[in-house]
């Protein structure tokens, strides 16, 4: 199982939108360039992010910004802004275990409230990390190659 891009993707955008923000305008053609990702996919996954009120997008040649402090936005916001996780259960159980199966019958039972408590730790700690901290560490990066 592995959550998709997305995830990483808006990640980049956002750190991306506040990085350059001063010096350039950001299109989805420039986001895309820095994503190495079609522009679609950023159109896309910005919309995602505008209708979770993360960021705002100027229509025609635009540009983005950031919607609300970074330290107001956590990677749980973002994972629930642009992830497609149906009822919002992270794992998709596999369909019609065989209930004739002594293990067929009982898997939901064994397995479910575990998952659940995957799902809560994973969620529990993307609410502790903050967009301001992913770019501060991307800062931080970026000064010690010069």
């Amino acid at each position: 199982m592995q959550i998709s891009s997305r995830l990483t993707i808006a990640v980049h955008i956002l750190d991306c939108i506040d990085t350059f923000k001063d010096s350039y305008k950001l299109t989805s053609d420039f986001l895309a360039g820095s994503v190495n990702v079609n522009p679609v996919i950023i159109r896309r996954i910005l919309q995602q992010l505008k209708a979770a009120g993360i960021v705002n997008v100027a229509r025609g040649s635009g540009g983005a910004e950031i919607a609300k402090p970074l330290d107001e936005i956590t990677l749980l916001d973002i994972y629930n802004a642009v992830e497609c996780v149906d009822n919002g259960e992270l794992f998709h159980f596999h369909e019609n275990p065989n209930p004739n199966c002594p293990v067929g019958r009982n898997i939901h039972n064994a397995l479910d409230e575990k998952l659940e408590r995957v799902q809560r730790a994973m969620e529990k700690e993307m609410k502790n990390i903050t967009l301001a901290e992913i770019i501060s560490d991307t800062q931080k990066f970026i000064r010690e190659e010069n």
